[in-house]
């Protein structure tokens, strides 16, 4: 059973497994769900590029292996300096992603500066699997295409590249044809992120709970022959666990008509037929504040993007302390301060909910993610479940005291 979950090889309360930068809010696009809000014009306020290094030498400052350094944005495209601030992270020693927005300046002139800068992947987002679907929801005809052609250009010029999807209403009976989208043209990994209620995510409709549950059992089936994860979706680490103990009895979850039609629609596509995956991609065990961190483009650092709760500013205060010392911090990496389901689940330890969701939906940092569906208890393989829990927390031990040696 060793494999179900990852957790990085190192302890998570001294250094992140993954620091995202938002380098600017400036973006052409205007996407429904938009944390940031963007606007076409940058703010003066934003991270200069001599701040921008200072900031990369305080995450090569965690040590080795150094995090993962993500610049987003806005689309990040939008600064001049961005293949400069990408080669001084990658002499760093950092490894340099970067997540810009589908717009004209995703051309091969733009990735092969971020190619030859030392960038090592790119991601990008589709939220439909037809133009008119996708383009619908980031507001600008032409979006799918340039996405694509960005897609297309940047694999040709070996980038890794990460698709992440939106699941909301508009993307939810989709979400089969995006992965087979996905599966057509090649990504090293398809993400789905469940929305969180901020910015302009704020005003679409949620779903229900049930109905998450069901697209979570969908992305693990699609993970036998896709890679997947999930962004804000912490309980897919819970549905892991749940179906590998399932899997040894010879059962199957019981799930709703969502899931049933999400099914039907990958077999009529052929999602699940061909060459299967050697191993499943276990889920990392990362959360807002444990393991992950989020600088604005301000510099103020947030646990995740999607909870606006600053700890900080890089401008006054090392990364390094405010990760590591700050009470928003250190309360975000105890599992026994969670509230209702989230603080009784037999989960809460590898999962805890998304912290940004519950804090989005109820204004209470730690009260339980309110789209999860699972009741704390009601899972029939206790026994086996703790077994497996302690050996996963038992290995990741073993490791970290190792990377500490």
């Amino acid at each position: 059973m060793s494999g179900v979950l990852r957790r990085p090889r190192h302890d998570i309360a001294e250094r992140p497994f993954l620091v995202i930068w938002e380098a600017t809010r400036a973006c052409p696009l205007a996407c429904l769900h938009c944390r940031a809000e963007a606007r076409p014009a940058r703010d003066p306020r934003e991270l200069d590029g001599a701040d921008a290094c200072r900031l990369m030498d305080q995450i090569a400052a965690f040590g080795k292996p150094a995090p993962l350094f993500v610049i987003t944005g806005g689309d990040p495209f939008q600064r001049a300096d961005l293949a400069d601030l990408i080669a001084y992270g990658t002499a760093l020693g950092l490894r340099v992603a970067v997540s810009p927005s589908g717009t004209p300046t995703l051309d091969r002139t733009n990735l092969t500066a971020v190619r030859d800068a030392g960038a090592v992947a790119l991601s990008l987002s589709v939220d439909g699997s037809t133009a008119a679907r996708h383009d619908a929801f980031r507001g600008v005809d032409g979006v799918f295409e340039w996405t694509l052609d960005g897609w297309r250009t940047a694999r040709g010029l070996g980038l890794r590249v990460q698709i992440n999807t939106t699941v909301t209403r508009h993307s939810l009976e989709d979400l089969a044809d995006i992965a087979a989208l996905v599966r057509r043209e090649g990504a090293m990994l398809w993400s789905g992120f469940l929305l969180v209620p901020t910015g302009r995510g704020g005003q679409l409709s949620a779903l229900g709970a049930d109905e998450v549950e069901d697209v979570l059992h969908f992305l693990y089936d699609t993970g036998a022959t896709l890679a997947t994860k999930t962004t804000e979706g912490h309980h897919s680490r819970r549905v892991a666990l749940q179906r590998a103990l399932l899997e040894r009895h010879g059962e199957e979850p019981e799930l709703g008509p969502l899931y049933a039609r999400l099914t039907a629609r990958a077999r009529a596509l052929g999602l699940h037929d061909g060459q299967r995956r050697a191993a499943r991609r276990p889920p990392m065990d990362v959360g807002s504040g444990r393991g992950f961190v989020f600088v604005s483009h301000t510099g103020e650092v947030h646990p995740s993007g999607f909870l606006p709760l600053s700890a900080g500013n890089v401008r006054h205060h090392p990364l390094a302390d405010i990760y590591r010392g700050t009470a928003l911090f250190t309360t975000l990496r105890d599992p026994s301060l969670l509230e209702g389901a989230c603080g009784r689940c037999e989960f809460n330890a590898v999962c805890g909910g998304s912290r940004s969701r519950a804090y989005g939906a109820t204004g209470r940092l730690l009260a339980a993610d309110p789209w999860c569906a699972y009741e704390p208890g009601s899972f029939p393989y206790q026994d086996e479940l703790r077994e497996l829990l302690a050996d996963a927390g038992a290995r990741h031990a073993a490791r970290a005291e190792g990377s500490a040696a």
